[in-house]
């Protein structure tokens, strides 16, 4: 839906270009005939018609840019959703040069570039999504960003990110587990154990914050509670593969 609405618009804009240009070459002929004798007249007219080719010109460059800087992004997802990491870049980065006042160009850069572990890279586009957020980021791009600092072990910068992403809503899972995670890098043990306690509270099968509280608490020596948080989730649904990670944990924590 989103791209038939794309391209709807962009003809409109094509069909208007070529209406406008139609209408103003009429008008210009008028007006050149009325306002002076012959040499001068035929000056005038093509003093205007160079002048509608050109506007003309510059309209048609900037609907292909538009096209173009599309195709681009769109290309980029697909790369993404195929795991194409550096094409998916290079196509995003490509939009964002066509376009650089649109943000999902810049999120889908700011995907690719998470995909290739170039956090810095990516916390220094920050300035152009603030800037088109007016301010004030989005859950998903403040999260992403969040997360940069996260992996590069600036767990200051994150712990105000998810704070204030929990209090913004406090039923969205991820900042939880970012939070519960930056605590335990910076052995803040018990505020990590919240963190956590906090999300399965509403999400009891929540993977994330399961492995990431039973694994505080096997680092602060609480090995049965670990255990025991792993066990607890046999009465929850948890997807196969889910439960082996629990069963390899177990393993690993019973040594």
């Amino acid at each position: 839906m989103e791209g038939f609405k794309f391209i709807f618009w962009e003809a409109m804009k094509a069909l208007s270009l070529a209406l406008v240009a139609l209408l103003a070459s009429k008008a210009a002929g008028t007006l050149g005939a009325a306002a002076a004798p012959s040499a001068a007249r035929s000056r005038l007219r093509l003093a205007l018609y160079a002048a509608i080719l050109a506007l003309c010109g510059l309209g048609a460059r900037a609907i292909g840019k538009d096209l173009a800087a599309r195709f681009y992004y769109w290309a980029s997802q697909d790369d993404l959703a195929r795991s194409d990491v550096p094409r998916a870049y290079a196509n995003a980065l490509r939009a964002v040069e066509l376009r650089p006042g649109t943000l999902g160009y810049w999120r889908a850069l700011a995907r690719s570039k998470f995909s290739q572990q170039q956090f810095q890279s990516m916390l220094e586009d920050r300035p152009a999504f603030e800037a088109l957020s007016h301010g004030s980021l989005e859950e998903e791009d403040a999260l992403r960003f969040a997360f940069a600092d996260f992996f590069l072990a600036q767990y200051d910068r994150v712990i105000p990110v998810t704070a204030a992403l929990i209090r913004e809503n406090r039923f969205y899972a991820e900042p939880y587990v970012l939070q519960g995670s930056a605590y335990a890098a910076e052995g803040k043990y018990a505020e990590a154990e919240r963190s956590f306690l906090d999300v399965l509270q509403m999400f009891p099968s929540q993977e994330d914050a399961v492995r990431g509280l039973a694994a505080v608490y096997f680092v602060s020596g609480k090995r049965a509670k670990a255990l025991a948080v792993l066990g607890e989730t046999e009465k929850f649904p948890f997807a196969p593969a889910a439960r082996q990670r629990f069963r390899d944990l177990v393993t690993l924590y019973s040594q």
